[in-house]
């Protein structure tokens, strides 16, 4: 059995973030921590990593939280979300969140604030509830995972920060040029429950963040128990298509009206095992989660999870924070 874990408020929170000590960076992020905290009267521990350092930290912060009865805290963008939140959610310790990404869906969605010191000062009064997570090939997620264009998409996308910096107009460029050159075909063999289906798509796309669906414009239908992150996910597939349907694509989605594009198909699940055909002697495929690119081998496992994870909130934020005890 899962259960909403208990919090000790002279317990120290346990900040883990991802900015290398003694930097510009981490000195105004360990600024605005501890002035939240002196003005909440509250203790934490900071905890500042690079990125190779991230996980072997994240699960020894957890590891300490679970112990002291307190919480892990997440400073940083997706890719430190999700690695703080596969610790939390194994060791079964509340997590909060001072997110600091493009653009938030997480943090959005549950009615954290984008702005710091409020994202701090709100972990002060903030008790943990239950959200859904879900995993591919085990591990978690939080947002969306993916095969295909979309990981082409986050490669682009980190290339363009690099070079011209982090804006949603950057990020939208970047998308623009992935599209226009997107040829590579994803043949797939989908299983769900008793339905089976082999399909020719550019991208399969997995989506665990109602927000973000919304502002895409392809909120499926709701054909399950649930919403997308309230019971299901979300899949979104894209047909092979020419250059200028591609160009009719960018423009709907641009508009938030992705799901009355041609070529779109979007519906809901529970848990999906896809098998990628593969060149010969290829035994791993290329997947996105949460803003992360790696290789896992085939099959595909894709699943909303029983277990939660228990997410620092409001009393009464958008959703959850009300919402009954889950248990696993």
């Amino acid at each position: 059995m899962s259960r909403c874990p208990e919090l000790e408020p002279a317990a120290p929170l346990q900040f883990v973030i991802n900015a290398a000590a003694g930097s510009s960076d981490a000195e105004k992020k360990r600024e605005v921590i501890e002035s939240a905290l002196r003005d909440g009267g509250r203790r934490g521990d900071l905890l500042f990593c690079s990125p190779a350092e991230l996980s072997g930290a994240a699960h020894r912060a957890a590891t300490k939280a679970t112990a002291d009865c307190t919480a892990v805290v997440a400073v940083g963008g997706d890719g430190t979300l999700n690695t703080v939140a596969q610790a939390a959610h194994a060791a079964g310790c509340a997590m909060g969140v001072v997110a600091q990404g493009t653009f938030n869906y997480f943090a959005r969605t549950h009615g954290i604030p984008t702005d710091p010191t409020e994202a701090v000062s709100l972990l002060l009064r903030a008790a943990p509830a239950p959200v859904q997570v879900a995993s591919i090939n085990d591990r978690v997620f939080l947002v969306n995972a993916s095969l295909g264009l979309y990981p082409d998409l986050l490669e682009d996308r980190e290339a363009y920060k690099a070079r011209f910096g982090r804006s949603r107009w950057v990020a939208f460029v970047a998308a623009c040029a992935t599209l226009l050159r997107a040829q590579r075909r994803l043949r797939l063999h989908i299983e769900m429950g008793g339905t089976v289906r082999d399909v020719q798509t550019l991208t399969l796309f997995v989506g665990n963040n109602r927000l973000q669906l919304q502002q895409f414009g392809v909120e499926p239908e709701d054909t399950l128990a649930g919403t997308p992150g309230h019971g299901s996910m979300a899949a979104l597939m894209l047909r092979p298509i020419g250059t200028l349907s591609m160009i009719g694509l960018m423009l709907h989605g641009a508009m938030g009206r992705l799901g009355e594009a041609a070529g779109v198909e979007g519906f809901e699940f529970q848990h999906m095992v896809v098998r990628p055909t593969l060149a010969p002697g290829r035994t791993e495929v290329v997947v996105a989660f949460d803003g992360e690119v790696a290789r896992m081998r085939s099959p595909i496992d894709i699943r909303v999870l029983d277990k939660p994870l228990y997410l620092l909130q409001a009393i009464g934020a958008a959703g959850v924070a009300d919402a009954p005890e889950d248990s696993a």
